[in-house]
């Protein structure tokens, strides 16, 4: 081997060895040979020993293993190489969902009949906390239950309970205000004409208060469980292991943040937008303009 080195292998001694030098050289289009005037070389260096170092190096690379580099991965393939936790993810997303929409829609039905039924007594009071529980952050309310409420009490709490009780909280008031206003709505010439007609109060209730209220009812209702299934991702933040918190994995794992987060975005349209859809038909077909006005 010739004691000559080029200014690329004089680049390989790496910056952190000689910064100058590696700028001096990468500069220039010069060759370094073990007997050069080493006059342009900074801190006293001699060319044979860049020469010898640079051997050293080249040596070494020569020796050293190449991985190969992966090609990048699409939306496909992370569905296709991670679907058994992005599956379970959305498994868990949907059990704290399930949740979420039995608690709201059975008690805010109920807080919404007694607040329509009784305004003095449970209406204006439900519609009080309904309106509170809508200026706080969703985020805001979750992480308090989360940490200073149970550092009060000195407990410590399951996070997928604690997320399951905040957003089911959310969901009651938010049912409730949906069925109080319609019920408040609701004509009184409907049960004028049903008493004209010899209707009883059970029969009216089931033949023509309760079909109305759920048509009315029925479009907003739906846009709130979908509001409340998107909102299911702030439960990642308390560490519940659903779809969000899985992607969080995958991405720090292999870090493509493009990829993942797109294949996140796919799966809650392919839940969503169904939901949201059927919500708009619903309220074009069946929701009229009630009101004696």
């Amino acid at each position: 081997m010739q004691n000559v080195v080029t200014k690329t292998q004089v680049a390989l001694i790496g910056f952190e060895r000689s910064p100058a030098l590696f700028v001096h050289v990468m500069s220039g289009i010069y060759t370094v040979s073990a007997n050069d005037d080493s006059s342009w070389l900074p801190h006293g260096a001699t060319c044979r020993s860049v020469v010898a170092l640079s051997k050293s190096m080249l040596s070494i690379l020569a020796m050293a293993t190449v991985e190969p580099i992966e090609p990048p991965m699409n939306v496909f393939d992370i569905f296709i190489q991670y679907h058994d936790g992005l599956a379970n993810g959305l498994i868990e997303t949907l059990r704290l969902a399930s949740i979420v929409w039995l608690s709201g829609l059975a008690l805010g039905t109920l807080l919404g009949a007694l607040g329509a039924r009784y305004p003095k007594v449970f209406g204006n009071f439900f519609a009080s906390v309904a309106f509170v529980l809508s200026g706080v952050p969703i985020i805001v309310f979750l992480f308090w239950l989360h940490y200073p409420l149970q550092a009060i009490f000195n407990v410590v709490i399951d996070p997928f309970i604690t997320a399951a009780l905040t957003l089911s909280t959310i969901n009651i008031f938010a049912v409730s205000e949906v069925v109080r206003r319609v019920l408040r709505d609701f004509p009184e010439q409907y049960m004028i004409a049903a008493q004209v007609c010899g209707m009883g109060k059970l029969r009216t209730l089931t033949r023509i208060q309760l079909p109305l209220v759920f048509r009315q009812a029925l479009p907003g209702l739906l846009t709130t469980q979908v509001t409340m299934l998107q909102c299911t991702l702030f439960a990642s933040l308390i560490s519940v292991n659903e779809i969000f918190r899985t992607a969080q994995r995958i991405n720090s794992q292999i870090y493509r943040p493009v990829e993942i987060y797109t294949s996140l975005g796919i799966l809650f349209l392919i839940v969503c937008l169904p939901l949201n859809g059927v919500a708009l038909w619903l309220r074009n077909k069946y929701t009229r303009d009630l009101s004696e006005r």
